[in-house]
């Protein structure tokens, strides 16, 4: 279990601090529906994870992700590179659209229209933002993989994606649990973060995914090596 759980970390971090997700549910709790809107978000936040880390997981065992010496299978080694070469691709864009000196850092047009929001609607781009969104999609995926090539046992491989759905929720948690224990009070902290998120969303993101990326391709060339 402790060899699967260590494989996912890294990717878990990864999507946990999306600053996208974050400033989304800064965004809410500080509506007139935040109480259950803020909520909402991070429940779609979790199934969106869990579902696609499941999917995966299951797709990567029943195709033997380990070989009969228990070393990764060929087939993971590729993936993990084709993965890592993917999200080079996304660290590229992300690094060339971002806000150039005196600029200021653009969001989506979505979230202008966030104090509209209801719960159920909550719920659905939470589950987007952490199964679609391109980059999350791929380091959830790399996860799965990773736990499958361990060959753990089924109860161990949940819980190593147990752990990876609960840290990579810790960034929009985190928010959701200060405003439920400060209230109002919260607000002058949540409004900081995202306002250095957004100023700095493009970096982050570019930096994610360049240490994530080397970090799949090395690891995959090294599974072909073995």
């Amino acid at each position: 279990m402790a060899d699967a759980i260590g494989q996912v970390l890294s990717f878990a971090v990864g999507v946990a601090i999306s600053p996208l997700p974050i400033i989304a549910v800064v965004l809410m709790l500080a509506t007139p529906s935040g109480r259950l809107n803020g909520p909402a978000f991070l429940g779609g936040w979790l199934l969106g994870l869990a579902a696609v880390g499941t999917i995966v997981l299951i797709a990567s065992s029943g195709a033997d992700a380990t070989d009969a010496d228990g070393a990764p299978a060929t087939w993971v080694s590729w993936l993990k590179i084709v993965l890592g070469v993917l999200l080079l691709g996304v660290a590229v864009k992300q690094w060339r659209g971002r806000p150039r000196a005196g600029e200021e850092g653009t969001l989506p047009g979505w979230m202008k229209t966030i104090d509209t929001f209801t719960p159920t609607r909550s719920v659905a781009m939470g589950v987007a933002l952490s199964a679609i969104n391109p980059k999350n999609l791929l380091l959830t995926i790399g996860a799965a993989a990773a736990i499958a090539q361990t060959g753990a046992s089924t109860g161990s491989q949940a819980a190593a994606l147990a752990v990876f759905v609960v840290v990579g929720a810790l960034g929009p948690g985190i928010p959701v649990a200060i405003s439920v224990v400060m209230g109002d009070r919260a607000r002058p902290i949540l409004d900081e973060v995202k306002a250095w998120m957004g100023a700095h969303n493009a970096a982050i993101m570019s930096v994610i995914c360049l240490v994530i990326a080397a970090k799949l391709v090395g690891d995959g060339v090294i599974g072909l090596g073995s």
